[in-house]
């Protein structure tokens, strides 16, 4: 699938997305509302053929975003997935790992560093911090009780 041909599919998508950037040939990046990410992402995974590389999250300064990035092998292009998480004090995003087992582990984990519920995750359960790790703390979020002048102790 080349550029045009990646752009043109991508149009099928335009009403769940906020916008579409494209910082080289090969990057693009598909802004969207948590509440689209879901199909997105199945767009991508389904329909397109991309395979799914990893997710991360982030306490932004206004909201929390999950990035799931997305590559196309054969062209080389890696799309990726930003999703805004405008609710700061419940912040949740659906889970894709109905259509993506791949995703589980990292879902888990950016519900253990961040806090942000994984809707209709078939196992959320704690995976990298101690079972007995206390309720409500986050480690990577900035106002995480464990950090101390912007550096996690």
């Amino acid at each position: 699938m080349d550029n045009q041909e990646l752009n043109n599919r991508l149009q099928q998508i335009k009403d769940k997305l906020i916008d579409i950037e494209q910082t080289t040939d090969k990057r693009i990046y598909l802004l969207c509302e948590s509440q689209n990410s879901y199909e997105v992402c199945r767009f991508l995974f389904e329909d397109l053929g991309l395979r799914f590389a990893i997710a991360t999250g982030i306490d932004s300064d206004d909201c929390f975003e999950v990035l799931y990035h997305f590559s196309n092998d054969q062209s080389g292009h890696v799309v990726t997935v930003k999703a805004f998480i405008r609710d700061r004090e419940n912040p949740s995003i659906e889970s894709i790992s109905p259509f993506l087992p791949g995703a589980e582990w990292i879902e888990r984990e950016i519900h253990d560093i961040l806090g942000i519920e994984i809707k209709n995750h078939p196992n959320m359960r704690r995976l990298i911090l101690h079972d007995d790790w206390p309720e409500g703390v986050y480690p990577m979020r900035k106002k995480s009780p464990l950090r101390n002048e912007g550096t996690v102790i």
